[in-house]
């Protein structure tokens, strides 16, 4: 029999704690030997639940318990989730969580300290809940050179966006209404803004090209700023507008990005809508593959979580390989990066093609004071000084 423990009996660990239990069988087949959840940590209490046969209050049950072999961290953040991470690795416990901002903020001395104790740092539901990408990245496609990683990496903005475009509403409204069906947070920043989708896109970056990408050097923008205008200029183009989490292997070096993209039908990534996540890799040999589902939830992401739980309970006392190395990657700078631009302009059509040459003009019913228009594929420092000219009201990268 191995023995786990989970850390918060949250959404995601009340859904470990589930999956475990009702596939209990199940699970023994596949390792072996049954996996038992001994101890359950939480604050608080929960009286009729059956998880009170096994909680505690004192992580220190857990850490110095020589029988739990596994360690299930779905506390989210970084205090105390890092200490009590750290702690039950170098106690000889691999450690299975969901926690992507504990994995971008400190996933290299993790994993390093892991292997050094010859077990493993898992972390498959820390990037896109259900969806199997961590996994894919780390072995699967391992043969492959991976020219690209892109995705919607958040369910809540791909909901906002998706509601503006069929529904009409405006980002408030839309906001609301994902608020309202549980699908953002009452503080939504992490995610309207960017920062959820930044910290996975560089999880995703780094095990793709094999070394650490920091996403504090991401350039990251939010949703906020897209409005109904924007939302028919995409319809007039047969496009969508979604927020991208992308990385690239370009000859002039590896960019990556988090930006609000225009989408058009023969990207995979056009039929992704409400509240799913999506990745779409590039190989040298595979081509285009796609893996999409649920990115959140309980029991999606607890799947991923449990799937980690039966790795490690696979490999004890052995650590998988990765080729995730603590070398810094070096990122193309963003003036340097490359992409077509959509722009809505408020000027003459003269004006636009004095700053960004030949363009073919987009109308608005009821619009007379601008029109919009697609550049050439251009760098964002040449963007930025064709723009300076003035009369650009927005742009949209199109991806």
């Amino acid at each position: 029999m191995i023995s786990a423990a989970i850390l918060g009996y949250g959404t995601v660990g009340a859904g470990v704690y589930k999956v475990l239990s009702m596939n209990r069988d199940l699970i023994k087949g596949r390792v072996g030997e049954e996996i038992r959840v001994k101890y359950v940590l939480d604050l608080r209490e929960f009286p009729g639940d059956p998880v009170m046969e096994v909680l505690t209050h004192d992580y220190s049950d857990i850490l110095n318990d020589p029988e739990v072999a596994i360690v299930v961290e779905t506390m989210g953040g970084l205090k105390p989730a890092y200490d009590f991470t750290k702690n039950a690795l170098l106690a000889g416990k691999s450690v299975c969580t969901s926690n992507k901002e504990l994995v971008a903020e400190h996933g290299v001395e993790l994993r390093k300290i892991a292997a050094e104790k010859n077990v493993n740092y898992l972390f498959e539901a820390s990037c896109g809940g259900g969806i199997p990408i961590i996994h894919v990245l780390d072995s699967a496609l391992t043969a492959d050179e991976i020219d690209s990683v892109s995705g919607i990496l958040n369910g809540t903005t791909n909901y906002i966006l998706t509601q503006m475009m069929d529904a009409g509403q405006d980002f408030s409204d839309a906001l609301k209404a994902a608020q309202d069906m549980g699908y953002a947070e009452r503080h939504p920043e992490a995610d309207i803004e960017g920062w959820d989708a930044c910290r996975k896109i560089a999880i995703l970056s780094s095990l793709a090209y094999g070394k650490h990408i920091s996403y504090k050097n991401v350039p990251t923008e939010g949703i906020t700023d897209i409005d109904a205008a924007d939302m028919e200029y995409a319809g007039l183009m047969d496009m969508k507008i979604r927020l991208l989490a992308a990385s690239r292997r370009t000859e002039d070096g590896v960019w990556a990005m988090v930006a609000p993209m225009l989408v058009g039908r023969d990207n995979m990534l056009y039929h992704v809508d409400g509240v799913l996540n999506a990745v779409l890799v590039h190989g040298n040999a595979v081509g285009d593959t796609l893996f999409y589902g649920s990115g959140a939830g309980s029991l999606p992401t607890a799947s991923a979580v449990s799937g980690d739980v039966i790795s490690a309970a696979r490999h004890l006392r052995r650590t998988m390989a990765s080729d995730w190395k603590a070398e810094e990657m070096e990122l193309m700078p963003l003036d340097e990066i490359k992409h077509a631009f959509f722009v809505r302009f408020s000027g003459t059509e003269a004006e636009a093609e004095a700053a960004f040459g030949k363009i073919s003009p987009l109308r608005l019913a009821g619009r007379t004071e601008e029109f919009g228009f697609v550049t050439e594929v251009m760098t964002e420092s040449s963007f930025r000084k064709a723009a300076s000219a003035g009369n650009v009201i927005k742009r949209i990268r199109i991806a």
